[in-house]
């Protein structure tokens, strides 16, 4: 890294559910953890381990301007629908070695905010979510 302004600003950051942009988003996440079984070796005080699976989880933040997640998913799943959704991020600062795409395969919503609001206060909606596959469209190099 030659200068601080290289740093990925979450500002820059965009999303896409199912091809259609989510232009009331403020924050996503991401993220794979490693399932380990603990492994014991002989002549070794330390217990290893080994990773045996994994658990992909996630979490769209959105300002409340609309019903978008609603209107996705509230009537089919009362119906018994399963649905699964394609999402894109990407993170594109200018001053960056370049942007990041990452598409998040398969995913199934974990719940569904049907009212939060309290007075004074601005909405916004979180909607967790697992996932079984993704793919890096574009990598950021240096």
């Amino acid at each position: 890294m030659d200068s601080a302004k290289r740093v990925m600003s979450g500002t820059w950051g965009e999303v896409w559910l199912d091809g259609e942009y989510v232009a009331e988003t403020y924050g996503f996440q991401a993220k794979v953890s490693f399932n380990k079984t603990e492994i014991k070796i002989c002549g070794q005080m330390a217990t290893d381990s080994k990773v045996t699976s994994v658990k992909m989880t996630g979490s769209l933040k959105m300002h409340k301007v609309n019903s978008r997640m609603a209107s996705k998913i509230g009537e089919e799943i009362m119906n018994g629908k399963d649905l699964r959704f394609t999402i894109i991020s990407k993170l594109a600062d200018q001053d960056a070695y370049g942007a990041e795409r990452i598409a998040i395969k398969n995913v199934s919503m974990d719940d569904l905010t049907l009212a939060d609001w309290e007075a004074g206060t601005n909405g916004t909606i979180e909607a967790p979510f697992t996932f079984t596959d993704y793919e890096f469209l574009d990598k950021v190099e240096a």
